[in-house]
């Protein structure tokens, strides 16, 4: 059986974190579904579909990859495309209050699509899609 695992997230914009989740994820699972997710917490700088267009820029042709978004809930979306797992990325402590409560709260919804959390790599763990943007607004550079 496919070992399917969707990664959501606002992806805006896409870091060298994520890609570091993306590809240590591919390592575990057959495909994954990058997922634009709509949080309404946070506003987004660029549109969903300039996110979209980021993603596949720097991730290039993969077949093990597909690229979607969705304003809906996590859980019901895993189950329609029959993903098993929803994979999430950690940075520090503070994310992970948060990313326990979400995962508690899909489980509620679904017994049978399971979070794994995979700790961003050491090179990238005060990244933040927050930090790119402030810095990018102030005119600073956001090369490696």
């Amino acid at each position: 059986m496919e070992k399917l695992a969707v990664y959501p997230g606002s992806f805006d914009p896409i870091t060298n974190g994520h890609l570091d989740i993306i590809r240590r994820g591919l390592r575990f699972f057959d495909r994954l579904i990058i997922l634009i997710a709509y949080n309404p917490n946070k506003s987004g700088l660029f549109t969903i579909e300039e996110r979209m267009d980021m993603i596949r820029t720097v991730i290039g042709a993969d077949p093990r990859v597909t690229i979607d978004s969705s304003p809906g809930l996590m859980v019901p979306y895993a189950k329609e495309k029959g993903a098993q797992v929803i994979l999430r990325g950690l940075r520090a402590l503070s994310d992970f209050e948060y990313e326990f409560q979400m995962a508690l709260i899909n489980r509620r919804l679904d017994r049978d699509i399971e979070t794994v959390f995979l700790m961003t790599g050491y090179k990238w763990f005060y990244t933040s899609s927050n930090l790119i943007k402030e810095a990018a607004s102030h005119g600073g550079s956001v090369d490696l």
